[in-house]
C-alpha cells in the first residue's frame, strides 16, 4: 500500500526533481499546501496573501522508500535555516514546510528535524503541520525539467545521499 508525503523547500521545480530521483517515489506532483484561499494559482500565491507554500506531494512506496528516508533527502536538498527563501526566491512561498498526514509522519517529522539540527550552524526554521489541502498547481509547473528540456537549477541531490540512505539506483 502505498502512502502519501508533503514538502515544502523552496521551488517546488526542483524538490519535485529530486524527490523523483529516489526510488520507491511513485509519482511527485507539485502544488500549494498550508494556506487559507481556496484554488489558489501561481499568481495569487506568489502574492504572499494566500499563505500557501509552494510543496511536492508524493506518492511512495514504503517497502522501498521510507517516510525516515525521505525526511532525509529532505533536508540534505535544501536550508532549512533560510527563512521564507531559498536561494535567490523569496517570500513565504518559498519556505520550508513538511505537510505530515499521519500522527506517525509527525513525531518522525519532529524527531528527525531534531536529529538535522546538530548539522546546521543555524536554527532550522522549517515548519512542520498537520497537512490540510493540496492544490495541484497548473500543468506547466508539473516535470518542469522534462517538459522544458532545462537542467535542475535550484535543487541538488548530494552526492552520496541515496547511497548512504541504501537507496541507490541500480545501473
Amino acid at each position: 500500500m502505498h502512502e502519501i508525503a508533503t514538502f515544502g523547500a523552496g521551488c517546488f521545480w526542483g524538490v519535485e526533481w529530486v524527490f523523483l530521483q529516489v526510488p520507491g517515489v511513485i509519482e511527485a506532483v507539485s502544488g500549494y499546501a498550508g494556506g487559507s484561499v481556496e484554488n489558489p494559482g501561481y499568481r495569487l500565491v506568489c502574492t504572499g496573501t494566500t499563505g500557501h507554500a509552494e510543496v511536492v506531494q508524493l506518492e511512495f512506496d514504503p517497502a522501498v522508500v521510507t517516510f525516515d528516508q525521505l525526511l532525509e533527502v529532505f533536508w540534505a536538498m535544501h536550508d532549512p535555516t533560510q527563512q521564507d527563501r531559498q536561494g535567490p526566491d523569496v517570500g513565504s512561498q518559498y519556505r520550508s514546510a513538511i505537510f505530515t498526514h499521519t500522527p506517525e509522519q509527525l513525531t518522525a517529522a519532529e524527531a528527525s528535524r531534531e536529529r538535522a539540527q546538530a548539522s546546521f550552524d543555524r536554527e532550522i526554521v522549517t515548519e512542520i503541520a498537520e497537512a490540510g489541502t493540496f492544490y495541484p498547481a497548473e500543468a506547466y509547473h508539473q516535470r518542469y525539467y522534462e517538459q522544458t528540456g532545462h537542467q535542475p537549477y535550484c535543487h541538488v541531490l548530494p552526492v552520496g545521499v541515496l547511497e548512504r540512505l541504501g537507496l541507490a539506483r541500480s545501473a
